[in-house]
């Protein structure tokens, strides 16, 4: 029995570290990792045109970054439309972005925190919300979208905060005719 708990744990400290590795960090050279267009990237890329879609049509100073809003969603394991509707209740997608903080288009830390970019703001806002940063980690691990909204901004702040940004998230995953068609075509 004793020989078996010790194998368990042996075959633990390999299997899992195994599991959680990404193969392209095992690229070496200073070449870019060669990525197939799988399914998981053209939806990923299919994601990223809805949300740039959106923001196009509004005219919103954030359009152009919906492959990197949908790409950290996914690194952190938020719904993909999540980043951006938060952008738009926060700052009418970068139209109304923090003054005294760059680039924060989230409002993030009360318009008192600011970035060197607004990809640079999309990691560190994606990273907190995912629950990924242990100085965080405690506010926003393990909730639901619902309940990263409301941890974020809490219901006594602003009442129906999680419904409107919920609203928005639907808005954007409202594909166009084009999109529809290239979405039922990656489906196949």
């Amino acid at each position: 029995m004793q020989n078996k708990k010790i194998i368990s744990f042996v075959q633990s400290l390999i299997l899992l570290p195994a599991l959680t590795l990404n193969p392209v960090s095992f690229n070496m050279s200073n070449e870019a990792p060669k990525v197939e267009a799988g399914p998981v990237v053209q939806t990923l890329k299919i994601k990223a045109q809805a949300i740039d879609e959106y923001f196009e049509a509004r005219s919103m100073p954030m359009k152009g970054l919906g492959e990197k809003l949908a790409l950290e969603a996914e690194k952190n394991g938020l719904d993909w439309r999540l980043l951006a509707a938060i952008s738009v209740r926060e700052s009418t997608g970068g139209k109304f972005a923090c003054k005294k903080a760059g680039y924060n288009a989230f409002g993030w830390g009360s318009c008192k925190i600011g970035f060197d970019s607004h990809e640079d703001a999309i990691e560190v806002v994606a990273r907190n919300l995912g629950g990924n940063n242990p100085k965080t980690a405690k506010r926003y691990a393990g909730k639901t979208t619902k309940g990263i909204l409301q941890t974020y901004n809490p219901p006594s702040i602003v009442l129906r905060y999680a419904e409107q940004v919920m609203a928005i998230m639907d808005t954007i995953s409202e594909p166009t005719p084009e999109l529809k068609k290239e979405l039922a075509q990656a489906s196949a």
